[in-house]
């Protein structure tokens, strides 16, 4: 636009002088021409001769003022590319696509987050289903670029991506999963003892059912057969055990839990991450518990542990029912005024504060 009417300006004042004297402001015109013409040459003595914008804009200006019959002897270029260097100032006046944006509008990076998003969170889903989920929320967007933002990010546009993980898998199926695992622990003599762990992945409900010093298979058996019968009709909302390879299970024991219509499934050797949420419990155990208790024999470890697991159950709040004890529905009601109410601290075990069990009273 100011290339345009700056040569348009230049056109006026070149032709002020022509319409006075033609004759003089031809010559005049043709002597600018070959000196402006000189000064291209002389700039560029190294290499090919090359016309700038500012060359064009020139000769193209000087143009009206030289005769035509001359252009050939005056202007360094044929008449044809001087004409189309006109037309081309010409044409940028009238050209308004530097103006606005060609093509589609740039996808938000917000709804490029929540594409992802939900490509992760769902790796059932297509591009066409997350676009249709899009839809729903009030963004309009293409399938095509749903597919493009995926493929950008390195992910598989298919409904059918890597997974589902151990992780996905296990959360996807907690309420069904009762997982099983042994924890093994030393006395104060050094005899080894080894506890039958069973945590139900839904409710994070922990279970010992037994401890001995020599975990037989007929032992092993006989710990299913109580935790079922513990379990009674609980055992309907299960659908899978989930335990290792570990020798001491054997048949028997899957038979009893088969009984019940689950399904056993058994972890990869030497992978304990698919047996991870019973992993961690018995991580809690050490941490918690026995890193802080010299054990005795068998039966100071079942007492140990069976007043350990009624408070895990009962008071110990848990991440992953929003701070909820496993066998809790709802957060009881706050205390907010500390003046009519008491902390009562009970001790579990004489253990630290991290074994404790904390209510308040209301004052009599």
């Amino acid at each position: 636009m100011i290339v345009s009417l700056l040569y348009k300006v230049t056109r006026r004042l070149l032709s002020i002088p022509s319409m006075l004297l033609r004759s003089e402001a031809a010559k005049d015109a043709e002597l600018l021409v070959l000196r402006h013409e000189n000064a291209v040459l002389r700039r560029q003595l190294a290499g090919p001769v090359r016309y700038e914008p500012a060359d064009r804009f020139w000769f193209a200006a000087l143009a009206g003022m030289v005769d035509r019959r001359r252009w050939r002897e005056v202007f360094p270029v044929t008449p044809g590319t001087l004409l189309a260097w006109h037309r081309s100032l010409v044409a940028r006046k009238w050209d308004h696509s530097a103006r606005r944006r060609i093509g589609r509008p740039p996808t938000r990076s917000a709804v490029k987050t929540l594409v992802l998003s939900l490509a992760r969170e769902n790796p059932r889903w297509g591009h066409r289903r997350i676009q249709g989920e899009l839809a729903r929320l009030g963004h309009r967007i293409a399938s095509s670029t749903v597919w493009q933002i995926l493929h950008d990010a390195g992910i598989d546009p298919a409904p059918r991506r890597s997974g589902p993980t151990w992780r996905e898998f296990l959360t996807a199926q907690a309420q069904g999963i009762i997982a099983a695992d042994f924890l093994h622990l030393d006395t104060v003599l050094g005899r080894r003892l080894y506890a039958l762990v069973f945590l139900e992945h839904g409710t994070r409900r922990l279970r010992v059912t037994g401890v001995t010093a020599h975990p037989t298979q007929e032992w092993t058996t006989q710990q299913a057969r109580n935790l079922a019968a513990d379990l009674g009709t609980r055992t309907e909302s299960l659908r899978f055990l989930l335990r290792d390879r570990d020798g001491k299970y054997g048949e028997a024991f899957d038979a009893v839990f088969l009984a019940d219509d689950l399904q056993v499934i058994k972890s990869v050797p030497q992978a304990p991450r698919m047996n991870a949420h019973c992993e961690r419990v018995i991580g809690t155990l050490r941490r918690e518990l026995l890193d802080h208790i010299l054990i005795l024999g068998e039966t100071h470890a079942r007492h140990v542990l069976k007043t350990y697991g009624d408070h895990y159950n009962r008071h110990r709040p848990h991440q992953a029912r929003g701070q909820l004890p496993p066998e809790a529905r709802q957060h009881p009601t706050a205390a907010h005024d500390l003046d009519t109410h008491r902390l009562h601290r009970t001790r579990i075990l004489g253990g630290p504060s991290t074994s404790t069990d904390t209510r308040l009273d209301q004052q009599r």
